[in-house]
């Protein structure tokens, strides 16, 4: 059973699930979705606006490591400019972590959707204060 949990008006909606946390946020980048794409896709584009060690192939059931391992996981499926799905992994834990995220155009340049589902409590703030600061913090300023 899912719970809502908490709603803003920066558009984040937590919702609760036994001991995990989905979160879902939208970011606005003011580039086009195809520059985007590639820089969240293209292993030597991750190295530069993250400034650490990236192993990324932009093909499903490949694993991939960004900020030097501190983020690992397996590639679930890619939709070229449009779509990034991907299993992050927490250790054991039952259900997967599984972050998808969405480009969207915008006259403004790209809407960003986020969605990760089932994030350990204990992990919850760091991991949003990392979506919110180090990456797309980051990829925002690769574009200005």
């Amino acid at each position: 059973m899912w719970f809502l949990i908490r709603s803003d008006f920066a558009g984040i909606l937590i919702f609760e699930k036994k001991d995990m946390k989905d979160y879902r946020k939208y970011f606005l980048i003011p580039a086009a979705a195809k520059d985007i794409y590639n820089a969240l896709t293209n292993e030597k584009m991750l190295e530069i606006w993250t400034g650490e060690p990236a192993v990324m192939v932009p093909e499903p059931g490949t694993e991939f490591s960004l900020w030097d391992g501190s983020i690992t996981g397996i590639n679930l499926e890619f939709e070229e400019d449009h779509k990034i799905v991907q299993q992050w992994y927490f250790g054991d834990q039952e259900e997967a972590s599984v972050v998808t995220i969405i480009l969207h155009p915008d006259k403004k340049g790209t809407s960003v959707e986020l969605k990760h589902t089932n994030i350990p409590d204990e992990a919850f703030a760091n991991i949003t204060e990392g979506w919110e600061e180090d990456y797309f913090g980051a990829l925002r300023e690769l574009f200005i």
